[in-house]
């Protein structure tokens, strides 16, 4: 979220972020040993990867060790979530970036199969952590139980910082003289999850979400890369860029404003993006700009769909609760499952 929002209705996404931060550390805990993704058959082992044998399958390049973080429980099997520290190639930017993987992603007649993507960016300043990491929000168990439902996809969950300090906001962009934050969401993280993951080609197994300032960036990302993401779910989300950062650079501003790129986007006539909006009911001064956004530019090929969790606020905690109530159930059922 920006400091802007900062009103009592959502220090629920504060204290989120604290207890992620109190109850599982910054560094994570490497007391299992080292975590493998690769073509793993079992919860942390370092299967060999090999090619896939049909057409959709991407077989990971360079996977590596991961330190665990914590293990997911419930209906996710005690499945572990990993951390890695990255240096993105193409942004220059070194940060943290938190993996996990579902049950059905060690499940032997899954071998050969690549999973859908779902990145995870956290609200507040999304640094020097990812709150979407904390048991305390089970994401995970979450997505690992509504899967087992039918309400949901198996998603690999990727979870990377957002910004390259707490100081500032970056809008998940390319600022000029900043950070490059735009190349490191949309280029350097993409291209790390597939060195470790088994994962799908093309933009039908990659989606983005994300919460306050992570929801400004899942809306802005899709919009902008549609050619990487098909589908975001932006939880009660900033509509327009806001940071400092953008003084003395309107033109570069501009390319990273939801509002130009989904109008661009019409004009062009694709291709298809699919936005699952999220709000609770009592965020008085979000609905209002998420419904506007919707009225005006949600047509042709920008598809919208807006989840109201009743008695919501303006934390991860109500959006977690809106994903269950029908927001993961109709973005699965746009997006490519697991397949060779």
């Amino acid at each position: 979220m920006r400091k802007a929002l900062l009103t009592p209705v959502v220090v629920v996404t504060t204290l989120a972020a604290l207890a992620a931060t109190a109850g599982c550390g910054s560094g994570g805990s490497d007391k299992d040993g080292p975590v493998r993704f690769g073509n793993a058959t079992g919860p942390g082992s370092d299967g060999a990867t090999h090619p896939g044998k049909g057409t959709l399958a991407q077989m990971p390049t360079h996977p590596i060790s991961f330190k665990e973080q914590r293990k997911v429980g419930g209906a996710g099997d005690g499945t572990p979530i990993g951390v890695a520290t990255y240096h993105g190639p193409k942004s220059g930017f070194t940060g943290k970036v938190w993996v996990w993987a579902p049950p059905e992603y060690y499940e032997k007649k899954n071998a050969d199969k690549g999973f859908p993507v779902l990145m995870a960016l956290p609200g507040a300043e999304g640094y020097p952590v990812n709150y979407w990491i904390g048991g305390d929000l089970k994401l995970e168990e979450n997505i690992a139980q509504w899967s087992k439902e039918g309400k949901s996809l198996p998603f690999i969950v990727v979870m990377p910082v957002l910004n390259p300090n707490a100081k500032q906001y970056y809008d998940a962009s390319d600022i000029p003289g900043q950070p490059k934050m735009g190349t490191w969401l949309n280029e350097d993280v993409p291209d790390f999850v597939r060195q470790n993951f088994r994962t799908l080609k093309g933009r039908d197994g990659w989606a983005i979400m994300g919460s306050s300032s992570g929801g400004f960036a899942a809306l802005k990302n899709v919009l902008q890369h549609p050619g990487t993401f098909k589908a975001a779910i932006p939880s009660g989300p900033d509509i327009v860029p806001d940071s400092p950062l953008w003084r003395g650079h309107a033109k570069e501003e501009r390319e990273n404003n939801p509002e130009v790129l989904a109008q661009r986007l019409i004009n062009k006539g694709g291709p298809e993006v699919y936005l699952a909006f999220q709000d609770g009911t009592k965020e008085s001064t979000i609905v209002p700009k998420v419904k506007k956004f919707i009225a005006r530019y949600g047509r042709g090929p920008v598809k919208t769909r807006l989840q109201m969790v009743a008695g919501g606020m303006h934390g991860a905690d109500t959006y977690v609760k809106g994903m269950g109530e029908g927001t993961m159930q109709w973005v699965s059922a746009h997006m490519q499952g697991p397949a060779e």
